[in-house]
């Protein structure tokens, strides 16, 4: 056997080193997840990995809809694609202006 079905894989079990609010971005490595609900430290919980999420994003950032959206997790904000230490989380689904504080996110995984 090379290969078994586990789950659908919208969403994965994530057991985290220090609590983790419900809305909270967790990034483990290339993967982006968001917190379903808060998870204690050391228990088991949830990340949803596909859906549209309205993310907090740097103030200066615009986005146009289908352009690729990253994740800067030291500030906690959305930022454009290729920022110094971010790791891309999905593309923005709608235009969002520079001036909004905002932007709607479609997750999607592995993107380099």
């Amino acid at each position: 056997m090379d290969a078994r079905y586990v789950q659908r894989g919208d969403a994965i079990d994530h057991t985290p080193m220090a609590d983790v609010a419900a809305g909270d971005m967790v990034v483990l490595g290339k993967l982006v997840g968001v917190a379903k609900l808060d998870i204690k430290a050391g228990e088991l919980g949830a990340l949803a990995l596909t859906g549209v999420y309205e993310v907090a994003k740097a103030s200066g950032v615009a986005f146009a809809a289908g352009t690729e959206v990253a994740w800067d997790a030291a500030n906690k904000k959305a930022v454009a694609a290729g920022a110094s230490g971010s790791v891309k989380i999905g593309h923005a689904v709608a235009l969002t202006s520079a001036v909004e504080t905002t932007v709607f996110v479609r997750l999607c995984q592995g993107l380099s």
